[in-house]
């Protein structure tokens, strides 16, 4: 089994869930999934999580993502994008630059969205998209995302060329959406092309085909990220033989369990290895002087 992380390039017309379906056919492995959606229409930085890097899932979709998106002004649809059913539309030649500029730039920092009902976030056990296409629309709560930088990088109006970099959860299909309603207008997205999720860049991304290719030649490992990479800013730590065990199990361990170049501070986290260099998992320095598992990535043998 493969286990690591997959910084896969997601092409347009595909979902998330088609990649992890498309991976497991070409690995034959079951143990896969991905770490947020990106839209059928958007492309860009999909990391996939392979066997013991699934336990990473959850920490890394709490990453930023920077996107590079285009935006069309005067056109608004039911999904926020342009693949949706076109709900209204404006005449916007009588719209100054300099307001499109001022309106794009006033959503830097934090601002409350509402999610779209075009979306997989779940209200009642229901998936909001579901609803959507039965015709509902259900009531959602606003939430508190941050826009860290954002930058237009050209104006052809209607059209606005934009970068953003935002925090986890940020929907760029409805903040173009909020853009053209505040300049009251309108707008969707056109297209969108994620540059960056947590630590993956585009730069180095692979697509479908190329993971493919690689896989035929028994080559694939080339592109697995290992899963203590992950934690590059984390000390690393060897618990010693004799305690070997219990750190297999999870269990706490002293600190004369533990080798350490230097003493980790109160509450920092280290990766842990045994002496034969297998990671064992993410533990936790305590003010009890003690080392606490916090996410555990050791298996025995042929798991």
């Amino acid at each position: 089994m493969i286990h690591g992380i997959l910084n896969v390039y997601k092409e347009k017309g595909y979902t998330s869930h088609d990649v992890v379906a498309k991976l497991r056919g070409i690995t034959g492995q079951r143990k896969i999934g991905h770490t947020g959606t990106l839209d059928p229409d958007a492309e860009g930085v999909l990391p996939i999580c392979l066997g013991r890097g699934t336990k990473l899932c959850d920490m890394l979709t709490d990453k930023d993502k920077c996107y590079e998106a285009v935006m069309l002004l005067g056109v608004e649809t039911d999904t926020q994008d342009i693949s949706g059913t076109v709900v209204q539309k404006r005449n916007t030649s009588g719209i100054p630059e300099r307001d499109v500029i001022q309106a794009v730039q006033g959503f830097k920092g934090e601002y409350e969205q509402v999610p779209p009902m075009y979306s997989a976030l779940k209200i009642n056990g229901r998936k909001l998209y579901e609803l959507a296409r039965e015709g509902k629309v259900v009531e959602r709560k606003a939430r508190s995302v941050e826009i860290y930088e954002i930058e237009i990088l050209k104006l052809n109006l209607p059209r606005v060329h934009m970068r953003v970099h935002c925090s986890k959860g940020t929907y760029i299909r409805t903040l173009c959406y909020d853009i053209g309603r505040k300049l009251g207008c309108g707008a969707c997205m056109e297209s969108l092309l994620r540059t960056k999720a947590g630590v993956f860049l585009l730069e180095n991304s692979h697509t479908l085909a190329e993971i493919q290719e690689k896989n035929k030649k028994n080559e694939l490992e080339e592109f697995v990220i290992p899963v203590d990479k992950m934690f590059a800013s984390y000390k690393n730590c060897i618990v010693e033989d004799e305690w070997s065990k219990p750190a297999y199990n999870g269990h706490p361990l002293p600190k004369e369990a533990v080798c350490a170049e230097t003493l980790p501070e109160e509450d920092e986290k280290v990766k842990m290895y045994d002496r034969e260099g297998h990671f064992i998992g993410i533990y936790q320095y305590t003010k009890e002087q003690e080392y606490k598992i916090i996410k555990m990535f050791y298996v025995t043998e042929g798991n």
